[in-house]
């Protein structure tokens, strides 16, 4: 009796405890490696934060090409789609990073800027693997979704270069 009450008391006990545990962990974007979370964390600017998740997400893409043409012998499809998603997470973080910079007035014409001609080298990349890519079955749909994800955030990036505050004009005494 003794033992089922104490058995009883520890289960309480951890089940009580594993919120206050969880709420303690670092809440990590799961298709960020635990270097480049602290790297994003570490970065003091906004446009340090969008230049790496832009690079994050050229990463994924390259990654996404090679493992076309280098086909793994297992769990193919859920590598091509998992690399994909991580492409649009990183892509949607920079278009959010660029919103908030607008909401907070930062200077962020150059993460702007960055994220204007980044988009469309990827979008470049993504519409040829549109019409041609080998195996498009697979991939089809997380791939429709990466294009409309670019779009979305070249289209935002072309809006926020009208809303940025201009460049300071030096002037002339």
């Amino acid at each position: 009796m003794k033992l089922k009450m104490e058995l009883l008391l520890l289960v309480c006990f951890l089940q009580a405890a594993s919120p206050v545990l969880r709420a303690a962990a670092p809440q990590q974007k799961d298709y960020l490696s635990a270097v480049e979370a602290d790297k994003i964390r570490d970065a003091e600017t906004v446009n340090e934060r969008i230049k790496l998740f832009l690079t994050f997400a050229d990463d994924r893409l390259k990654k996404f090409q090679y493992e076309l043409e280098h086909p793994s012998s297992n769990h193919h499809a859920d590598m091509l789609n998992s690399l994909l998603n991580a492409y649009v997470g990183c892509v949607d973080d920079a278009a959010d990073l660029i919103q908030l910079g607008l909401e907070k007035q930062d200077n962020i014409r150059q993460g702007i800027d960055l994220m204007t001609s980044r988009t469309k080298e990827f979008l470049v990349v993504l519409e040829k693997l549109s019409t041609d890519g080998p195996e498009r079955d697979l991939y089809k749909d997380n791939l429709d979704d990466a294009i409309e994800g670019t779009r979305d955030a070249m289209n935002d990036s072309e809006k926020a270069k009208k809303k940025v505050a201009p460049p300071p004009v030096r002037r002339k005494n």
